[in-house]
């Protein structure tokens, strides 16, 4: 059988928490870079494919295939130990303190960052020819999808503040349903699928993911985008982190943890326990 059920998956959950929380620091580095290298990618590709076929939902469909490759290969995204890690530390695992959760936290965002910006350097002198010529379509669209998601939550005040926050909140829902997701199958074709379906839904709705945006948004600034680094980090990047910590902690790991592995004992009927018949 490749399904694992769910009271065996809550504990594969504080095993990789636990597995991340002591990686070592080169390869905690290494797998979060390759993570957010991947993912700027992937949001490269969509933006290229809706640009070239002017429909979102395709790109949204295609969009997924750089979470899966991730994944497969064991990277590691911020959104992900955001889930996992805590749980390790909830369940006591031997070694695994709050000083290793922030410092596991702290290496996979500056690990992720610096993937997710060299890939923005690349996409940049590509749909520039080096910086020789003015973006081409697919740039001018990295461009406008920067600005319109700092200044135009900045318009709205509080009220886009709150929106941005609970889009990041739902955001890391569906990705860290993902990531959780295909936990619970031992074939390749299983973890795709349980991770396609999610990760489409997010990225078609338009949520807040904070690995996404660390190329978005310097792709955007180095292709002529009228927002600066300032409206990025707080109408963007900084709610995006704390809303994907909130969304994946709360309505994916904690609740999975609650439930599947701190299971509560059953009720008894209402008219009694249930009677044995003797043999």
């Amino acid at each position: 059988m490749s399904y694992v059920n769910p009271p065996d998956l809550a504990r594969k959950m504080i095993d990789a928490g636990a597995s991340k929380a002591l990686m070592s620091t080169k390869d905690t580095l290494i797998r979060a870079y390759m993570a957010g290298a991947i993912l700027a990618l992937a949001a490269a590709f969509a933006v290229t494919v809706t640009v070239n076929t002017g429909n979102p939902l395709i790109g949204a469909l295609l969009f997924p295939v750089g979470f899966c490759m991730l994944y497969l290969m064991g990277f590691d995204l911020l959104t992900g130990v955001f889930t996992l890690v805590p749980l390790a530390l909830l369940d006591k695992r031997r070694g695994v303190t709050m000083k290793s959760l922030w410092r596991n936290w702290g290496l996979v965002f500056a690990g992720n960052f610096c993937g997710a910006f060299t890939v923005a350097i690349f996409m940049a002198i590509i749909v520039t020819f080096g910086f020789t010529t003015e973006p081409n379509a697919v740039g001018q669209q990295i461009g406008h999808i920067g600005e319109g998601r700092t200044l135009g939550y900045a318009a709205h005040g509080a009220g886009g503040m709150l929106t941005l926050f609970i889009r990041a909140v739902m955001c890391n829902w569906m990705v860290s349903t993902g990531v959780v997701a295909a936990m619970m199958s031992t074939s390749v074709s299983g973890k795709i699928m349980a991770m396609w379906m999610p990760i489409l839904v997010f990225f078609y709705m338009g949520f807040e993911h904070s690995i996404v945006n660390m190329f978005l948004f310097p792709s955007g600034l180095l292709l002529g985008g009228q927002f600066t680094v300032m409206d990025y980090l707080i109408w963007n990047e900084i709610p995006t982190v704390i809303g994907n910590l909130v969304g994946g902690l709360t309505f994916v790991g904690a609740m999975i943890y609650a439930t599947h592995y701190r299971t509560s004992p059953q009720t008894e009927p209402v008219d009694g326990p249930i009677a044995v018949p003797a043999e």
